[in-house]
């Protein structure tokens, strides 16, 4: 069956699996996995602390995919490194069946973990043209050890299925170039075309929990960049300038009004400016500043809003200033990520099985962006479904107590290892397991 899907302004067709599920016994299947869990988690555990502790940032993972690669050789897959940059490509072949992708991400972000765990990272690498601190404060490194997990669950359940695993370690996830550059250097023509993907995320949920959303699953991504031109002055004599610091505080509060007055509120759309960079000194007005951020959104008409309405805005900031013409780049970054609806309408039914309520189906897509939309856009249809992350009782009061608990992004944000990996692993091998099972 052929469905059309209107997605970041382009019609494109996507090819429902045609292939028949696999009969299998979820709660079986997740119980086979946590017996080989209960063997394997202390080197899983140990894995997920060593990445944690020793992030990079994307396209510099050198030292993530080699550890990854010599991992997932051990296991028996066949590994092939460097493609897209720093990413990996590891084959297992298990006789004729279909061949099924799962994708984890490597990178991590430029920030200071501030957890005071043991294992906390104090790594620094160059960011655009400085060195900062590294963290994996996106939960990264508890998908690449469920990933792991999952790899040596399935070779040692071989006798089980049938098929071709390709395990894919993707780059470059945080900036939105990695699954594009792998799909560049010729992803499906060197390795084969994926009959169907799975990838996961955690996230601020409780630990334990698997949540999964036919359909729109996330949101459109759009980088946006913004240099304000001025005239540098003395801090006493303001009037000889034209200020940029007071241009960028005015975008910052102007560009908000696109959001409330020219967006259909009914819609989701947000523009967030994450970093300002400008002057050194208190008393020294500068020539100019940068500010950087992000556009979100799930429609492709929105989108269009956002993006006309942050450059108008940036440069009517300027007009408003005497100034230059800012310069005013925007650019585009993962597109939402849309689920196969037969796909996860079936795995779902079989996290319920197996998870019981724990397993969540949601109502509404998440607002954070991925790229795994890329491969979804290059013609595999997936699942992208997540799974909980934190302690279900420190999230529970500090709901009681009206407290925002810290979430991906934030230097505070700490997993659970356990049972956030176990999860991730029985859900995924129940994932594949219900395309190449017996």
């Amino acid at each position: 069956m052929i469905r059309q899907v209107l997605l970041s302004g382009v019609c494109f067709l996507v090819a429902s699996v045609s292939m028949a599920a696999a009969a299998i016994d979820a709660p079986a299947t997740r119980a086979a996995a946590g017996k080989i869990l209960d063997a394997d988690y202390p080197r899983l555990d140990a894995l997920y602390k060593d990445i944690h502790k020793n992030p990079e940032l994307g396209f510099q993972e050198v030292r993530t995919a080699a550890k990854l690669a010599a991992e997932m050789k051990a296991i028996g897959f066949e590994v092939t490194e460097k493609v897209g940059k720093t990413g990996i490509v590891a084959i297992f072949k298990n006789g004729p069946g279909p061949m099924v992708m799962v994708r984890t991400e490597l990178d991590a972000l430029p920030m200071e973990e501030k957890t005071g765990l043991p294992y906390a990272s104090t790594a620094k690498q160059m960011w655009n043209g400085k060195e900062t601190f590294v963290d994996h404060s996106c939960g990264h490194d508890i998908h690449m050890a469920a990933w792991v997990g999952t790899a040596r669950a399935l070779v040692a359940m071989k006798d089980k299925w049938h098929g071709t695993l390709m395990f894919i370690g993707q780059p470059a996830e945080e900036t939105t170039g990695g699954a594009k550059a792998m799909l560049a250097d010729k992803l499906f023509e060197r390795f084969g075309k994926p009959d169907i993907g799975f990838a996961l995320h955690t996230g601020p949920n409780p630990a334990g929990q698997v949540s999964y959303k036919p359909g729109v699953n996330s949101s459109n991504s759009d980088s946006l960049e913004i240099k304000f031109l001025g005239r540098g002055a003395h801090g006493s004599r303001p009037s000889q300038s034209i200020d940029p610091i007071m241009m960028a505080s005015r975008f910052v509060v102007d560009v908000q009004s696109v959001v409330s007055r020219e967006k259909d509120a009914a819609e989701f759309g947000v523009v967030t400016i994450g970093a300002i960079e400008g002057g050194s000194a208190g008393n020294i007005i500068p020539d100019n500043v940068v500010l950087r951020g992000t556009i979100r959104s799930y429609r492709p008409d929105v989108r269009e809003t956002l993006t006309g309405g942050v450059r108008r805005t940036a440069n009517a900031v300027a007009m408003m200033a005497g100034a230059p013409q800012p310069q005013v780049t925007i650019t585009p970054g993962g597109d939402a990520v849309v689920n196969d609806i037969p796909i996860a309408e079936r795995t779902g039914a079989l996290f319920k099985a197996a998870f019981g309520d724990k397993a969540i189906k949601n109502d509404e897509p998440g607002s954070a962006s991925e790229d795994y939309s890329a491969f979804i856009q290059a013609g595999v249809p997936s699942l992208f479904f997540g799974i909980g992350g934190v302690d279900p009782v420190k999230l529970a009061d500090a709901k009681a107590k009206g407290i925002a608990f810290p979430g991906n992004h934030s230097p505070q944000f700490a997993p659970l290892p356990e049972p956030a990996i176990r999860t991730g692993v029985e859900a995924m091998t129940i994932a594949v397991m219900s395309v190449v099972g017996q």
